[in-house]
């Protein structure tokens, strides 16, 4: 391993893959034989383990720690990217975090009246190194969610890139990437939230409901 790869093995302040319960937390589900199998079996952890909650958005070092979303139980883009980096370097994996512009055609009502964009800015996802190259995967919504969104869900080998489908199950728009901002060692989460400031200014109140209410609320209808 090159010394630009053994970087991205060190804790940082956000990617806290030194925190006891972050390496607990590797150890007891990165099982496998390989690098590659551990960071898969990483993968469906993170993914599958923590709900995806976009209303509950903090943008500060301690809201957005891999620790953080093993405390809370649930997790967004940026937050579970940060767990499964921390993960898998916490197990000798080098990880980074990654980040990019998207077009969401399917967020919630409340979301996108609240946020008055159907465009998230940050959208978060981990690269992670594996038989010599660096491969993406985006742990961010969780079967259920998947199933009651009909949406196609992300699944990751370690081989190729895991990134969200253009596509729903039924043939809707799902997500268009409008630019990748690259990949670092942790989150640069002070100039992360001078952006929501200033393009999410009243994001703050989704605080006050409830993401998978109205998840189950539109599909019914």
């Amino acid at each position: 391993m090159d010394s630009s790869a053994s970087e991205f093995l060190q804790p940082a302040s956000v990617v806290d893959s030194d925190h006891p319960e972050v390496q607990a937390f590797a150890r007891r589900h990165g099982r496998g034989e390989t690098p590659r199998e551990q960071a898969v079996a990483l993968y469906y952890a993170v993914r599958d383990g923590f709900r995806y909650d976009p209303y509950a958005i903090d943008v500060s070092a301690e809201g957005l720690r891999a620790s953080s979303v093993l405390r809370l139980g649930h997790g967004w883009c940026v937050t579970k990217a940060a767990l499964l980096a921390a993960g898998c370097r916490a197990l000798g994996i080098p990880a980074k975090v990654g980040f990019a512009d998207v077009r969401n055609h399917l967020s919630t009502e409340r979301m996108r009246r609240t946020m008055q964009t159907d465009v998230f800015y940050w959208h978060g996802y981990t690269a992670i190194l594996l038989d010599g190259a660096w491969v993406k995967a985006t742990p961010a919504f969780n079967i259920e969610l998947c199933e009651r969104f009909r949406l196609k869900p992300l699944e990751f080998d370690g081989r190729e890139d895991s990134i969200y489908h253009p596509y729903d199950l039924a043939g809707n728009r799902h997500m268009e990437y409008l630019a990748f901002r690259g990949e670092h060692l942790d989150v640069p989460w002070q100039e992360m939230r001078a952006d929501f400031e200033r393009l999410y200014p009243t994001l703050p109140r989704l605080d006050q409901a409830s993401f998978e209410a109205d998840v189950a609320a539109e599909n019914t209808r």
